[in-house]
């Protein structure tokens, strides 16, 4: 590693308490359950639609999305999906980023959301016109933004990161001599700082769910589960991080427990990921990593309130109205799509798979 530091802004850009929503929870009876299901099945065959969920959403939009032909991932490959699909309507349940660039990569296509409110605490902290202006004070360093940012900060970047592809991108980059500017999270661009030895300067924003999770929590539950591997998103502080068996994206989570011989896993991410995780590995056991412990304060309770804005209910009406459309402006369309397109050259280079955001 060289003897480059990370140097963090001091601007605090993560999100208060106070300004994340409350989780809500889609309360639903069999009856009208298997109503809606069979109402948008219908209404996604009439409207040309086809469904792509995020891991972070409930279990019942994932399984929808996978009955009728449509895929569940991560936000980058939910998008790239999107271009190899013939549907002309693209129903994105995620976060709003999320169907930004699936119409990025896809601007033939219509692109729905079921709540266009569903943001993310990373794109929240992360507005355009500061963002823009920061850059602009450091002309000298190429500008690196993770996946979870709107169009219009994409728009402003020289490349688009995922995690799965973090640590080798900012690699090569050095490489060559570069410095950067990193955004919007802090402790992802930390990790990939102390990994790679960078000279960066990192936006300092934060995932509210993985930032929850606690070192001393942790290493209390690790205690009580000696067989357990530790599973951790790098979107989560360095002192959990440390503690981990390995860190990953969403992608080489849910890989890890399928694949990996252990029996139990503790995991520090989203646990909405638990459905699929489950799903492949159904003899797993699966234990959620602390948000308790010293400082805790339990804004996201370990599940994104965002994603909680999906449900089977609104998409219902989407589809039903038409709402809810993602716009983007064509000028900025073209900027944004350019770092994507230079990430998936990377990766090709490499070959590499990296449409899997890790993400949100």
């Amino acid at each position: 590693m060289t003897a480059a530091t990370a140097e963090l802004i001091r601007k605090d850009y993560r999100l208060t308490p106070a300004q994340v929503p409350p989780t809500v929870v889609e309360d639903l009876d069999a009856a009208e359950k298997a109503a809606l299901v069979a109402h948008i099945k219908r209404l996604l065959v009439e409207q040309d639609a086809t469904l792509v969920a995020h891991y972070y959403t409930a279990a019942e939009l994932q399984e929808l999305a996978e009955a009728t032909g449509g895929y569940v991932s991560d936000s980058l490959d939910m998008a790239r999906f999107g271009t190899e699909c013939t549907s002309s309507t693209l129903v994105v349940a995620g976060v709003r980023f999320m169907g930004e660039t699936a119409k990025i990569l896809n601007p033939e296509k219509r692109v729905l959301m079921p709540d266009l409110q569903a943001d993310c605490s990373l794109d929240l902290g992360c507005p355009v016109d500061e963002f823009t202006a920061f850059c602009d004070q450091h002309p000298e360093r190429s500008v690196v933004v993770y996946a979870n940012t709107s169009a219009a900060v994409k728009a402003r970047a020289d490349w688009v990161a995922t995690s799965g592809i973090a640590l080798e991108l900012v690699r090569h980059l050095a490489a060559q001599g570069e410095k950067l500017i990193w955004a919007p999270d802090r402790h992802l661009g930390a990790y990939v700082q102390r990994e790679t030895g960078a000279d960066m300067l990192l936006w300092n924003g934060a995932c509210v769910v993985h930032e929850a999770f606690k070192a001393d929590g942790l290493e209390k539950l690790r205690a009580a589960h000696p067989e357990a591997m530790v599973l951790v998103h790098p979107e989560s502080p360095l002192d959990v991080i440390a503690q981990a068996d390995l860190v990953g994206s969403t992608t080489a989570l849910v890989k890890a427990v399928r694949e990996l011989p252990a029996t139990t896993f503790i995991v520090a991410t989203d646990n909405g990921l638990f459905h699929k995780m489950q799903q492949l590995a159904p003899d797993k056991i699966l234990l959620e990593a602390p948000i308790a412990g010293k400082g805790a304060t339990c804004v996201s309770c370990a599940h994104c309130p965002w994603m909680a804005m999906n449900g089977l209910r609104n998409l219902a009406q989407v589809l039903e109205s038409g709402a809810n459309e993602i716009m983007i402006d064509e000028a900025v369309r073209e900027r944004a799509v350019r770092p994507i397109r230079r990430l998936l050259d990377f990766a090709r280079q490499r070959q590499q798979v990296v449409l899997g955001n890790n993400d949100a």
